[in-house]
């Protein structure tokens, strides 16, 4: 079903207004709501800076504790005996700082003197355990502010040891004044800290601690008359988690199993708001924070905001948490928005039946317009027929349209004759499946076929089967390349087959799918014969050149066989002189031959590489031994060497098997050596040395020929074809060196050394990679 212009237009119309307002009321809304957050988190900030300063106040008594325990323990009536006396002391100090909750002693051997404040009978409480000859003796007494007695009577089942607690056995080990974190008082069961000193005897032992308990149960009290929001909290955090202040002090303690009790923990709170706040902070090992964190976060489908203040200080490291709900700030607004929204519901309702008319009565001409033409278009109407009265736009647009299909049909008869008419071969294929949709005459007649015949086929019919089809018949979405440019060999149809250049332009939708594609070829087959000769001339001129100098060095060759033949017939001659004459022992006849197939094999060696040499088929690729290489090329050019007074060094020692053309790579050395004595011949200096050299490197060997020779002009271009620095020669050893070495996918280059001597060097491939050797090895491993 179509939905008229001026159904569109109302709808339109309503729905801008409708958006307009929403925009209008939610950006208010956002704005009032990131005011208000941030009033929250100002409001949850102050909270927790109001209690900072609250909870500083139990710094000073704090600290007054810690001196108070440290008199006390310097004190002689601590050190001395007289447990009287010491309540007595104790009684005092209590009295006059009123902050204190109760001031206490403990020895090694398990006494105790405790005094602290008590609801009755007396406003104070002795608790006083003594050990005498074995026996455990345990006294309460009540005094009142005269310290005279109230009330006294004995506590035999009370089992309490000082030496057990905390505050005893912090301050034992730290030799020093400690506090304590919060926890439970054993006597009173409410929560507090202690500040605890050690008391030492004139030789430096240990005799007992001495301590002062603060309660701190009066925080939990401030907490309750906070007004965080409506319903919001704040809570306390020790660092280890615990939670020492809340404003229920119900919640805050647990009791152990040996009836004692301890502060619970963050993440077992009987507060579940809290502990989906700040419960994740018990994976820590230390709550402590250095700076204010503000989050949000959702439990039982509403939202809450939270801060984490920084901890109080280094005496009292609490850590102040306050969270509230969300709602407690931004829940007026909330239901303002609601009410803003249906507000604008209405008033785009209203618009869009207001458009509804207008829109009828702007569409009624464009209807009559469409009406022309839909007649038009079944041949009721001539097209000559004069226009409706309508908007000048449309009258426009029908001349443009009209001018649009003129031009279009135009176009397409002009692509069709370039199309049919081009010198070069061009077909239309499906996207996918590569059918052939329109070929021109060229490209049939390249493939023998006729314009039928060929419309029966595919690309991939057409294609030899070891070359690619184009990827624009394969391709995914996901591919978005709208051309592609190679060579390959098509087949035609009495099986003979045709190197073409391919050139592929995709044509797409307006969503990127390839619909088809116009394939241009020309035929290279003549180019590619041309190229093959010119590679095969190539061969040729290397294999020429190799001749070539071969032929430089017979003479010197000559002289080299000649030595290990001299050496043969002399060592024949004296062995048949010893078999005729019976002269001599068999020791020396066997060393007589030994020597003769020494000389004998030297001379085969010589030979062979010779023959390897110019041998014109190594071109075959293979694995051999560089070392074995290396000597027989030496053997070729030690007597054209010495000839020079030339000293040719070596250092190739563990190089690993390479692969490669073993001749071709042979006469990459021997053109180098030859380069090398020749430039040393020239030069006249008295220093005539190369140094041939070859290491293993990651991906197979490198070979430096370093000479003492006078060195290039650094304008010259030593691998260009036909480029010499020699009246005799042709320019073409360096050049086909460098095209042996890169065939053999390596690299050869010129550069001096660090003595500025001629340094030409060249990579060959190992038989296996030493990266990838390594990860075998690893792998076998």
């Amino acid at each position: 079903m179509r939905i008229s212009l001026g159904m569109v237009l109302a709808l339109c119309l309503a729905g801008l207004q409708f958006i307009a307002v929403t925009i209008v009321v939610f950006s208010s809304f956002l704005t009032s709501e990131k005011v208000l957050l941030t009033h929250a988190r100002d409001l949850l900030s102050d909270v927790g800076t109001n209690t900072i300063e609250h909870s500083k106040g139990f710094l000073k008594p704090a600290r007054g504790a810690a001196e108070l325990a440290t008199r006390l323990a310097e004190s002689e009536v601590i050190s001395s005996d007289n447990f009287e006396q010491l309540e007595k002391l104790l009684f005092q100090q209590l009295q006059i700082s009123p902050q204190f909750a109760g001031v206490f002693y403990g020895d090694q051997t398990g006494n105790f003197v405790y005094v602290m404040r008590s609801g009755g009978p007396g406003p104070f409480r002795s608790k006083m355990i003594m050990w005498k000859e074995g026996d455990r003796f345990t006294d309460l007494i009540w005094r009142d502010n005269s310290y005279s007695i109230v009330e006294q009577r004995n506590d035999p089942s009370d089992t309490y040891d000082p030496r057990s607690r905390p505050w005893y056995q912090t301050a034992s080990d730290q030799q020093g004044s400690i506090w304590t974190d919060p926890y439970i008082f054993f006597t009173s069961q409410t929560p507090g800290i202690t500040a605890a000193s050690p008391v030492f005897d004139t030789l430096g032992n240990l005799r007992g601690v001495v301590g002062v308990d603060i309660e701190i149960d009066a925080i939990s009290e401030f907490l309750s008359r906070l007004n965080v929001g409506k319903s919001g909290s704040a809570l306390i955090l020790n660092r280890n988690g615990d939670v020492i202040a809340h404003p229920n002090q119900e919640l805050i303690r647990t009791r152990n199993a040996d009836g004692t009790f301890r502060f619970v923990n963050i993440s077992e709170i009987g507060d579940p708001v809290a502990r989906a706040a700040f419960g994740h902070l018990k994976n820590a090992t230390d709550l402590s924070v250095d700076r204010e964190i503000s989050s949000r976060f959702d439990y039982g489908g509403s939202t809450y905001v939270s801060t984490v203040m920084p901890v109080i200080s280094e005496e009292l490291p609490w850590t102040i948490a306050v969270y509230a709900p969300e709602a407690d700030f931004t829940g007026q607004i909330k239901a303002n928005r609601t009410q803003n929204v249906w507000i604008a519901a209405t008033i785009a309702l209203i618009s869009g039946i207001f458009g509804l008319v207008l829109a009828n009565y702007i569409h009624k001409p464009v209807r009559a317009f469409a009406v022309r033409s839909s007649l038009v278009s079944q041949g009721e109407v001539s097209a000559s027929e004069p226009l409706p009265n309508t908007y000048r736009e449309l009258e426009r647009a029908n001349k443009t349209l009209v001018q649009a299909i003129a031009e279009r049909k135009k176009s397409e008869a002009e692509f069709g004759r370039t199309f049919d008419l081009a010198s070069r071969g061009m077909a239309q294929m499906q996207a996918k499946t590569g059918q052939i949709t329109r070929v021109n005459a060229r490209f049939a007649d390249m493939l023998g076929y006729t314009d039928a015949e060929i419309l029966k086929l595919t690309a991939h019919d057409i294609s030899h089967p070891d070359d690619p089809v184009a990827a624009f018949f394969f391709e995914d979405r996901g591919n978005t390349r709208s051309e592609y440019l190679h060579e390959k060999r098509l087949l035609r149809k009495d099986g003979g087959v045709i190197w073409v250049s391919e050139n592929v332009i995709v044509i797409r939708d307006d969503a990127g799918t390839p619909l088809h594609a116009v394939v241009t070829v020309d035929d290279i087959t003549e180019r590619k014969a041309s190229e093959r000769k010119i590679q095969q001339l190539n061969w040729d001129l290397s294999h020429s050149s190799r001749v070539n100098a071969m032929g430089q060095m017979a003479t010197s060759l000559a002289h080299e066989l000649n030595q290990p033949l001299l050496a043969i017939t002399q060592n024949m001659d004296s062995a048949l002189f010893l078999l005729k004459e019976n002269a001599g022992d068999i020791a020396d006849l066997e060393t007589i031959l030994q020597e003769t197939d020494n000389q004998a094999h030297r001379a085969g060696d010589i030979i062979k590489a010779l023959r390897g040499f110019v041998k014109k088929d190594g071109a075959e690729k293979a694995e051999f031994d560089f070392e074995e290489l290396l000597e027989q090329t030496l053997q070729l050019m030690r007597s054209e060497a010495k000839e020079h007074g030339v000293h040719i060094t070596t250092a190739a020692s563990g190089v690993d098997p390479v692969y490669g053309s073993r001749v071709q790579i042979a006469q990459v050395l021997v053109n180098l050596l030859r380069n090398a004595i020749e430039a040393i011949a020239e030069g006249g200096g008295d220093a005539r040395q190369i140094t041939l050299s070859a290491s293993n490197i990651d991906n197979g060997v490198m070979i430096d020929v370093v000479d003492t020779g006078p060195g290039f002009d650094p304008t010259n271009d030593l691998f260009e074809q036909f480029e010499t620095t020699k009246e005799d020669g042709m320019g073409l050893g360096l050049s086909i060196c460098r095209t042996i070495v890169e065939s053999h996918g390596g690299k050869l280059w010129y550069q001096t050394d660090e003595n500025g001597h001629s340094r030409f060097c060249f990579t060959i491939p190992a038989l296996v990679p030493k990266r990838a050797q390594e990860k075998l090895d690893e792998f076998s491993a």
